[in-house]
């Protein structure tokens, strides 16, 4: 769709909400805030009184499976109001309805939009971190996991698992026009199809229904927290960007943990190799991470499975959704040739170490 197109939607939502929620704020100003590698469109929303808004329109993928998670992010803002992460999360905007407190989500079969409130900001963490920050990031993440896990069962089911996405690509791969469709050659479809394979299978053996699941953020990366910092470390101060949710395993945080951890920087190099999962730095932030919230050791053994699906679904399944159709192409093909090989050559008897095990 044209920019035009989405603007005039951010629009009509935004006029939707003030009828619904008898907001009396006017639009002066509107900035495209979007990430230029990405597909999504993100505005900066300012109105007549000074305050600002920031809402994502989008027409790729579900709107049903869209309005699923913001009201599973609108309900994890709630319960977590009573505890030290209660400031943490930019809220989605919603409110008192005829059918309950709910987040705002405008539809008209062609766009979607929702609305949140403007993170405050403290200080980004510098692109390395030394062990020290390292390790301060590693409890602060064992601490906010706690949490979400306190939390979780009271957040309802979501339409979509692993398995379930895992078995939607099995299926697009084993069709005769999967090579058409993912614009790769047959060779690398094969490659594809036998990951995808093996993931459902590695679910199979580690009875995955029955592990323990939370909220969880999956894109952990320098450009969407920041942190507080105090004698001796800092604390997490907030968190925007949402496009990865899900209710899984705590293990499905973990890669891009990894990557905000390495030696070479999280955005020194574009790309999603697994080296960083056995990478020393992150050996340190498993072992400061299991002091305070701790990991068994088949979480360990599954954190290559969790990197799996991330490029199964994220870069392969719905690659499309969320880069541009360059980096896109690149980053499908990257997958069968070099990022899912590399799985076979991961050691993580260190992480194993690391936890005791």
């Amino acid at each position: 769709m044209a920019q035009g197109d989405y603007r005039a939607a951010l629009s009509s939502a935004w006029s939707a909400f003030r009828d619904a929620h008898g907001d009396t704020r006017r639009i002066v100003a509107v900035h495209d805030t979007s990430p230029r590698v990405s597909t999504n469109t993100v505005y900066r929303v300012s109105f007549d009184d000074g305050t600002n808004v920031y809402g994502k329109v989008s027409s790729y993928g579900s709107y049903f499976l869209f309005a699923e998670d913001h009201d599973r992010l609108y309900r994890c803002t709630d319960l977590l109001a009573d505890g030290p992460y209660r400031d943490f999360l930019a809220r989605v905007l919603g409110g008192p309805t005829p059918r309950g407190d709910r987040p705002f989500t405008w539809y008209d079969e062609n766009v979607w939009v929702a609305f949140y409130e403007e993170a405050q900001k403290a200080e980004s963490l510098p692109r390395q971190l030394n062990l020290g920050e390292i390790t301060c990031l590693a409890e602060n993440m064992a601490r906010f996991h706690a949490e979400c896990r306190r939390i979780a069962p009271h957040i309802p089911a979501t339409s979509n698992s692993i398995k379930s996405d895992a078995i939607h690509l099995l299926d697009l791969l084993s069709s005769p026009f999967a090579p058409r469709n993912f614009d790769l050659p047959p060779e690398h479809i094969g490659v594809l199809w036998r990951h995808t394979h093996d993931f459902l299978m590695a679910l199979e053996e580690v009875r995955y229904d029955s592990w323990s699941r939370i909220p969880i953020l999956v894109d952990w990366n320098l450009g969407n927290f920041s942190v507080k910092h105090r004698d001796g470390g800092f604390d997490l101060f907030s968190r925007w960007d949402y496009d990865w949710f899900r209710v899984e395993s705590r293990l499905l945080d973990f890669y891009f943990l990894s990557r905000v951890s390495s030696a070479t920087g999280d955005r020194t190099h574009w790309t999603y190799s697994p080296h960083t999962l056995v990478e020393p730095h992150f050996v340190e932030f498993v072992r400061a991470y299991h002091r305070v919230d701790p990991l068994s050791p088949d979480e360990i053994r599954f954190l290559p499975e969790a990197y799996r699906f991330f490029i199964l679904n994220y870069v392969v399944r719905e690659g499309a959704r969320f880069f541009r159709p360059d980096l896109c192409t690149k980053f499908r093909s990257d997958a069968a040739r070099v990022y899912l090989p590399a799985i076979d050559r991961l050691d993580i008897s260190p992480l194993l170490r690391a936890i005791g095990a």
